[in-house]
């Protein structure tokens, strides 16, 4: 069951990060995905580094980690990804 939260999480982490950044995206919606997962896992950590991993309640400060992780690995990610194999894709 671990796995299928941290798939939704991601595939809503990478959504919300791509409607953030201006302009357009052509990274598919499975790196999208995965982009969003790195940036939970990167979220959990910096918020851990704060101490504020695990608190009463919701857990406002480190969901706000998490997106913000996952909007600059979607963002770096699209760039690496049109870099290298999107130019061909799109170059028609």
């Amino acid at each position: 069951m671990g796995w299928l939260w941290a798939i939704i999480v991601g595939f809503v982490l990478g959504l919300i990060a791509k409607a953030i950044i201006p302009g357009k995206q052509h990274s598919p919606l499975w790196l999208t995905t995965i982009f969003g997962m790195l940036g939970a896992l990167a979220g959990n950590a910096i918020a851990r580094a704060f101490g504020v991993a695990a608190t009463p309640g919701i857990d406002w400060t480190r969901h706000l980690f998490q997106l913000v992780a996952a909007i600059i690995i979607v963002a770096l990610g699209d760039m690496a990804y049109m870099a290298t194999l999107g130019k061909r894709k799109y170059r028609t």
